[in-house]
Formats: C-alpha cells, sequence, structure tokens
C-alpha cells in the first residue's frame, strides 16, 4: 500500500494475524470489543490497532491489561518519527505502562509486523540507574543557584541556570573594575575553577580577552544583561570596594 493516509485500522489486521499465527497463536478479530486476540494454550494476547500512536490507544490498552498482562498497540511503521524526541518519551510511557508496540510495514508486496516493545514487567530500578548523570546534574544545578528567579511554565523568557548565574557574577565583576584577571574574578566573586571555563567558552559573548588571562566585557554583554538588570546590579553591589585589583 502506498502512503500512510490510505492505511486504515482493518489494513494492519491481516499482518498482525499472520504474525501470531506463525507464533502458533489462534487469532480471532473483534472479540468482545477487543481489535485482535492471539491465544495458544492458556496464554491470551489481545492487540488494539491504531493508524497512529495516541492517547486514546494508549488508554484502550491500558484497560485491556485488566483482563491479560500481554497487551500490545499495533500501528503503521512511519520512519520519519521513529527517532524523533516525542517517539522515544512515547516508548519509555509504553514501557512504563508495560504495553507491547508492533510496528506494521504494508506494502504491495510484502507486508510484516516487527515487535518493537515486549510487554513485560517494567524494572524501574534499572531505569533510574540509567539516568544517574542527568540526576545528578540536576541536584548540582539546584544546590548551585542562589535563589529561584525562574516562574515554572516559562518557555520564552530566558532561563536563569547556575551557569547563566556565574556568568552574570563574572560581567559584574568587570562592569566595575574593567579588564581583569581570572584569578581576581574568582576572588571578587568567591566562584571556583568553573569561572575559567565559562570565560574561555563565552557561551554568551559577553567577554573579550584582552590578553592571556585577562578578560573584559564585550559590546553585547550590556543589552543583554539588561534582562537581568536586577540581579546583576544586586552583584555589583555586592563586589564594589571587595577587592583592589
Amino acid at each position: 500500500m502506498g502512503k500512510d493516509e490510505k492505511l486504515n485500522e482493518t489494513s494492519l489486521y491481516n499482518p498482525v494475524r499472520s504474525y501470531f499465527e506463525n507464533l502458533g497463536f489462534t487469532v480471532n478479530s473483534e472479540v468482545m470489543n477487543c481489535d485482535v486476540t492471539a491465544v495458544k494454550d492458556n496464554t491470551l494476547i489481545i492487540v488494539e490497532m491504531k493508524t497512529s500512536l495516541n492517547l486514546d490507544v494508549i488508554l484502550q490498552a491500558v484497560q485491556r491489561q485488566r483482563l491479560t498482562e500481554l497487551v500490545y498497540i499495533a500501528v503503521p511503521r512511519k520512519n520519519k518519527i521513529l527517532h524523533t524526541r516525542r517517539w522515544k518519551n512515547i516508548c519509555h510511557l509504553l514501557r512504563r505502562l508495560e504495553l507491547g508496540l508492533l510496528l506494521v510495514t504494508i506494502n504491495n508486496h510484502n507486508s510484516f509486523v516487527e515487535e518493537a516493545i515486549e510487554p513485560v514487567i517494567f524494572d524501574r530500578k534499572k531505569s533510574l540507574n540509567s539516568s544517574k548523570k542527568r540526576r545528578k546534574a540536576i541536584l548540582n544545578e539546584i544546590h548551585e543557584r542562589s535563589a529561584e528567579y525562574n516562574i515554572g511554565g516559562s518557555n520564552r523568557k530566558k532561563l536563569l541556570t547556575s551557569y547563566r548565574e556565574t556568568a552574570i557574577k563574572i560581567a559584574a565583576v568587570l562592569s566595575l573594575y574593567g579588564p581583569c584577571r581570572v584569578k581576581f574574578i574568582k576572588e571578587t566573586a568567591e566562584l571556583t575553577d568553573k569561572a575559567g571555563r565559562i570565560l574561555i567558552d563565552n557561551h554568551y559573548g559577553w567577554f573579550k580577552r584582552e590578553e592571556h588571562g585577562v578578560y573584559s566585557l564585550s559590546q553585547k554583554a550590556i543589552p543583554d544583561l539588561l534582562e537581568f538588570s536586577e540581579l546583576f546590579e544586586y552583584y555589583k553591589k555586592q563586589y564594589k570596594g571587595k577587592n583592589q585589583i
């Protein structure tokens, strides 16, 4: 069959039926509102079919878990979305819900089914262990922030991360004292070695290297810092007269 738009749920049935029949199951359709049932000995599998993987079919599949632990969702394979972040997040949700996923390829010459996700018990401990680095990064970010300046749900305003806050501290020192050595900046703002890396990376374009180990503010810095003027002025007051070059 051609484009995905021409597919309907009934187009998925024959490939799904053949897939389970080849595994030795007896397959039936539309049994008590279940799209597909596959039975072998005492094993019951239920498959819900949809032309797209959406919340409606996920809710249907969850309801079928009252009848059996082995529940699949079958959808057409759409290569263009398989590597998107949204698709990966949906697949993670299916694993958390212990739902299986079948990807159905339909064309004029050959149709086949792939088991993308198996309906097995979700290992939450393994999932947490795989995200240890991200968890550590979140905790570090929380601990390095001096206060809460962001509003939950913001998507247009630039967020104040610990990295950006450190850059603002550096900018405050440079605004007060002009070109400074890295050592002086770190001592004045009580910063760690992270400050040196921020100056070198110059991610926001706020800093200008005057000579080895000496930096000043760039022309870009002042208009950018207006968005964080309250915090910028606060740090300038904190650092004024604190050290002498």
